[in-house]
This record gives structure tokens, sequence and C-alpha cells, in this order.
């Protein structure tokens, strides 16, 4: 069988955080397990890199947009191997066979009819980069980033989204599987059961830039998510590359469910309107909460990969992550959960087992696996392990990774009380019970043997050391396939095993509370410092900050009502050289009234369209009350001065 399996391709506005590094995890988990039955996979990941939001943080760190996404796409790509995630394929959006990618399809798309060209207004997120309906917000504010989007009308681009609506609702009905869980199918079928709008698939060059050129309007770069999602075509050379021809068909995606809407609605009808099949499976996965609250920058809870790393070490963090989460639905992360999780299920648990049995076959037959003499009674640890196969490949075949964990510990139990109950160490003292002792050890050892083949997905570093601790080569088939030795019994005495050290030391809970402890006092302090500097400069902008502002003296040349607003003038202003200037001064000046008059303008603002028309500035005025109403009085010069002369 053959299998491909992507995650989402990151935004790079911001470092990689707990919520990317689960959904790689994920994938890397589920294409490792997938190789261990047999399977030949693809596992691609990478970065999303255009848009408002980059340019916006690029210009914040003082960055070209290249370099920003240079420098936030690498520590994506040096994130993945410190959590011992190995993609196939890395891409990136500012690839250039992307770019050319993206170009053929929208030509296309539009070369068939389902693009076109209109004007829009509406509701704009800048963090959701794109327009929202009335009824997705809540109290007013968009539910994803709690901000209040813009008014804003212009000209694009629209692919005919709506015409593949009943297309995509008739595959999911006939797929049960398309998305999964089924709570999430519920919920795109509920989007689905009102009228699709046209997604906007374009922005002006005059707004923004950094973004992939329509190759049949060179004014309008392509709107993110008719860039992003082709990101799955791209890595496996659409549309004539071998490569595209062995995988598209097996397609599975990952993602949190905050993306559900582009990756279950938008990319399906994009895809059907390429004429190609669908994707195979959409996984979506909740959302990780720390301390019971949702990560948030703002509230400065976010969680990065590499201080949990070097905190608790990389297959602890695999592990909880795994274990924690029921896929789907939402996580709680602390301290407290992962120590926890270490000391009992890792350290007591899987590693005791390791560390007693290890040192009972050295202390006993040398290190060297012994034959076991049958015995007909003895079975507990070979049936369990039997049901334990079938309940893991069920599990991890459908993304339920903590059931086949929990299946894992259970025969990890089982092995423990199996040691107490037989009791090596008194049978070594009976000649007479030397074949029931070497039985004993067998079975603990084929045991580890098991355990470390089923959790090769999980915790590749950890098994790595269990399988050369047992004696086996990293590449044996005995720890690599689960088609071939995924049953008891395939350990072969005689096998040498090596001295190895502990698995996962515990860790000390009251050094490292009063570690936490001093911690958080040091973060209490450094908040407190914070708030106090932005107390004292709430407001403040910097000298450079406000030498970057050019403010010039313009002279109103023409004023015109602009047509279905019932607040904006459309001004022609000279300073020096003719622009437009759309000013919400309507209520409070009458167009005949302005031409000659000298005003002070923005002259260095990016170009905007207000109800159609371009914006090549801001006109200054003074905000005052007059008879308990609110009025608008326009800045001017005390003199007649030459247009375009600088305010300084």
């Amino acid at each position: 069988m053959t299998t491909y399996i992507t995650t989402p391709i990151y935004y790079v506005n911001a470092q990689p955080h707990l919520g990317h590094a689960y959904t790689t995890i994920v994938a890397d988990t589920y294409a490792r397990f997938r190789r261990l039955s047999g399977d030949t996979v693809r596992f691609q990941t990478g970065t999303d890199e255009h848009g408002d939001k980059i340019a916006e943080a690029a210009a914040k760190e003082g960055e070209s947009p290249k370099q920003y996404v240079d420098r936030i796409s690498g520590m994506f790509r040096e994130t993945w191997p410190l959590l011992d995630i190995a993609p196939d394929h890395f891409i990136r959006t500012t690839d250039s066979d992307h770019v050319a990618t993206v170009q053929s399809i929208l030509q296309q798309v539009y070369d068939k009819g389902d693009i076109y060209f209109d004007q829009y207004s509406g509701l704009y997120c800048t963090g959701c980069e794109r327009f929202l309906t009335e009824k997705e917000l809540v109290d007013g504010k968009c539910p994803d980033h709690q901000t209040t989007p813009n008014e804003l009308a212009e000209e694009n681009y629209f692919f005919r989204m709506s015409k593949y609506q009943q297309e995509l609702i008739d595959h999911i009905h006939a797929h049960p599987d398309f998305i999964t869980p089924e709570r999430y199918r519920n919920e795109v079928l509920s989007f689905l059961s009102e009228p699709l709008e046209d997604l906007c698939i374009s922005r002006p060059t005059s707004r923004l830039t950094w973004g992939i050129p329509l190759p049949f309007d060179e004014n309008f770069v392509t709107y993110v998510w008719f860039d992003a999602l082709i990101n799955y075509l791209t890595g496996i050379g659409y549309p004539d590359g071998d490569q595209f021809a062995e995988y598209w068909a097996v397609a599975e995606h990952v993602i949190a469910k905050d993306i559900l809407k582009p990756h279950a609605i938008y990319w399906p009808t994009m895809i059907l309107a390429m004429g190609l099949p669908l994707y195979r499976k959409l996984h979506v996965h909740g959302y990780w909460n720390v301390e019971d609250t949702k990560m948030s920058k703002s509230i400065g809870n976010v969680v990065r990969p590499a201080e949990l790393i070097e905190e608790y070490g990389v297959d602890s963090i695999r592990y909880f992550t795994l274990r924690e989460m029921s896929f789907g639905l939402d996580a709680s992360f602390s301290s407290d959960a992962i120590i926890a999780r270490k000391n009992s299920d890792l350290a007591n648990d899987l590693g005791n087992l390791y560390s007693r049995s290890t040192a009972m076959l050295f202390k006993y037959t040398d290190g060297v696996v012994p034959l076991p003499v049958s015995a007909d009674d003895d079975n507990v640890l070979s049936d369990l392990a039997e049901k334990v196969f079938s309940t893991y490949r069920e599990a991890m075949n459908t993304f339920q990774f903590h059931r086949g964990l929990q299946a894992i510990w259970e025969l990890i139990s089982q092995a423990n009380k199996y040691i107490v109950t037989n009791e090596p160490w008194t049978l070594v003292k009976d000649p007479g019970q030397i074949g029931r002792l070497h039985t004993v050890l067998y079975n603990l050892a084929e045991t580890l043997r098991i355990l470390t083949l089923l959790l090769q997905p999980v915790m590749p570093g950890t098994c790595k050391k269990m399988a050369e601790g047992l004696g086996l080569e990293e590449d044996s088939a005995l720890i690599q396939d689960l088609m071939l030795n995924g049953g008891w019994g395939k350990l072969e005495p005689k096998t040498v095993l090596q001295k190895s050290d502990a698995l996962f030391p515990r860790v000390d809970t009251k050094k490292k509370q009063q570690h936490l402890e001093q911690e958080s006092q040091k973060n209490t302090k450094k908040a407190a410092k914070k708030k106090q500097q932005e107390e004292k400069t709430e407001g403040v902008i910097s000298f450079d900050q406000f030498q970057k502002v050019e403010l010039r003296v313009a002279e109103i040349v023409t004023a015109e009502a602009v047509k279905k607003s019932d607040r904006l003038l459309k001004l022609t202003v000279r300073a020096p050289e003719e622009r437009v200037i759309v000013a919400g001064i309507a209520e409070f000046y009458q167009p005949e009234d302005l031409p000659g008059m000298q005003v002070l303008i923005v002259a260095n603002l990016q170009p905007v369209k207000l109800m159609g028309v371009e914006s090549q500035g801001m006109v200054l005025a003074a905000k005052t009350e007059v008879d308990g109403k609110n009025r608008l009085v326009l800045s001017a010069v005390s003199a007649p001065v030459p247009p375009g002369s600088r305010v300084a």
C-alpha cells in the first residue's frame, strides 16, 4: 500500500509552538506506523509565507518579507529534527516550483470560467486573512482572534466555489470517513446546509505586493488560501510527476480545527474545479490549552517545543502529547501533567520493566536470551500481546493514538505483575526450576521486543536504545516489520544483550517545584516591570517612528461625493503631484466649498480602496464638539505655502 500524509504548512508570522509540534508529531507518528505496516510513505510539511500578516510582521522586525520568511521558516525546519520528526519533503510557498504550480492552476481555473472579477464589500479579519459573515462574529468580533473586523470594499477576483457545493455534499455523504472525527464531518455538513458564497482569491497590489502574481492580471496577487492549499499538489510533482500519480489518490491531511473550513470546503471545491479526484481523508484535532487556558501570544502562555525538549526530553513530549489528547478533542498541557506521565508511565512502568528484565537476564543467564521450555499454562503475556496487536493496529489506523498507547500500557502493567508473580529470584535458587526460569525470562525479553516494535512510531529514540539493549540491529525486521513480526515468539534464543542506561530518569518533583516557583517569581517581576514601562510609554512613539510619517501640505483641486456613501468624499489634491484621497468628512463639508483649500495630509500611507475608490493618503482633521455633536475640522496652515511642502 501507499500513504501520503501531510500537515498544514505553518504560517510564518510567529515561531513554532506546541500546537504546531503536536500536529507534526501526529503526522510523523502515523507515517512511521504506516512504514512499520509495510506501506510506501511520503510525509510532507512546510511553511506558508505570503500574505498581509507576513508583510506586517516583517516591517515590525525591520526586515524585507523575504528575509523574514527565510528566518522564521528556518526555525520550523530546525525544530522538527529536535522532536525526531523526519518529513520526506519540506515545502515553502516561496519555492519557485510552487509559484509556477499555483499560477498554472489559476490560469486553468480562470480559462474554465470559474474565476471572475467583481466588487466586494464586507468585514475583513486580518488575522484570518478573509472576509467574515455577520453569523461568524461573536459580539461583533472574530471568534478566533477577538478583534473587530474592518469594513472593506474593493474589487477582486473570485472563485466560483458555490458551483461545486452540491458535488462536495454528495461526496461527503458517499464517503463517511472523508472527514474524521465525525463531529467535524457534521460541522462541515452544517456549513454546507447554507448557500456558499464565492471565494475571494486575490488582493490588489496597491494593498499587498507580497504574494504570487495572478497570471491573468499583474495588478493582483493570489489570496493566501488559493496559494497555500496547493502545496499538497506541488510537493508531489503535479500535474505530470511520477509521485503525483502514485500519491495523490491516497492523500491524508492532518489539521487543527481552526482551519477546518478552508481544508474541508475551500480545498475540495478547488480540487473539483481542477478536475481532480478529492483527497482521501481529512483528520482534524482539537486545541491545546495551557493550564486550562487557550494558548495565546497576548496572554503570554505560548509553549515552545525547544524549551520542552530541554526540560523533559524528546520522547517524553511525543508520548505525553499523543497519550494526553484524545484526537479531535481539546486537551490541557501543564508541567504537573507531563511530570506525572513521565514519572508514572515512562519511568515507573516502562523504564522499570526494562531495567528489571534486562538486569535479571544479565544476572541469571549472562545476558543471553534463554531457550523457553513449553508451558501450556504460561500464556498470560502471549495471549495479551495478541490482543494488544489487534487493538493497536485499529487505534493507530484511526488516529486514536491514546487508545493504542493504553493497550500497550496494559501489556507493560501485566509484564510487571508477571515478574512479581513468578519471582525469578526464587526460581534461580531451585535447580529443578531452571527451565521455568528460562521460560519466564524469555517471555519478558519477548515482551520487551514487542514493546520496542509497537512504540517505534511514538518514541523512536527510546526504541533505538531498547533495541540496542536487546542486541538487535536498529533496522532489524523484528522491530521494524509489524506485518511479519507482529506476533509472539519471534525473538531468537541465544540473542546476546548489551548493557544500557536507564530509559527515563525520574523527575525530582520537589526540586522541580522549587525551580518552577523561582521561574514564576522571575516572570512575575519581569511582567510587572514590562507593564510599568508600557504604562509609562503608552501611546508614545520613538523619534525614528515619527520620522517615517510623511506629512505634507496639499491643495484640494476637486471634491465630489462617493457613490452609495453618506460619509465619504473623493478629493483630488495636489502635493505637488495630483492624487486622490477619500475622506470621511461628507457630514461636515459640502464638496463645492473645498476646492482651493490647503490641508495637511499623510502622504506615505499604503493605498487602500474604499467603496471602489483607491485612496492614496489621509487628510488630517481635528475632532471637536459643537452644540453637543461631534464634528471634524480640517487641519490647515495659517498662510498659503507651495503644495507638497513638508511639515516639519
